[in-house]
């Protein structure tokens, strides 16, 4: 897949805005994306975010630079916190493997 020229890539993004909310999609749409930008004007939030599922919901996850722009965002509309090592890679790459920790897959205990 190609990019355009100065484009943000997933691995900037998450060094550059390390502090990830994911909130559910229904809840990104129409007036209440209103209500998130006018609420982020002030705050060093990623003008290019990305999205996720798990178990049939679809996430929107919102990146911040500073750990308190990410709180105060979560205090305000709900969420919870997205850690990028549990986002699916290849063609998996829309997928949250939430809870695992950046753990895909269990190897069976060889004791």
């Amino acid at each position: 897949m190609s990019r355009r020229k100065g484009e943000l890539t997933p691995a900037s993004i998450d060094r550059g805005w390390p502090y990830q909310i994911a909130l559910l999609a229904s809840l990104c749409q129409g007036q209440h994306s209103v209500r998130h930008a006018e609420f982020c004007k002030k705050l060093l939030r990623c003008h290019r975010g990305h999205s996720v599922f798990h178990e049939d919901q679809h996430y929107d996850v919102h990146c911040f630079a500073v750990k308190a722009h990410a709180e105060a965002f979560l205090a305000e509309f709900g969420g919870e916190w997205f850690d990028p090592a549990e986002r699916g890679k290849g063609v998996n790459w829309n997928k949250w493997y939430k809870g695992t920790g950046g753990k895909r897959f269990s190897r069976p205990d060889p004791t």
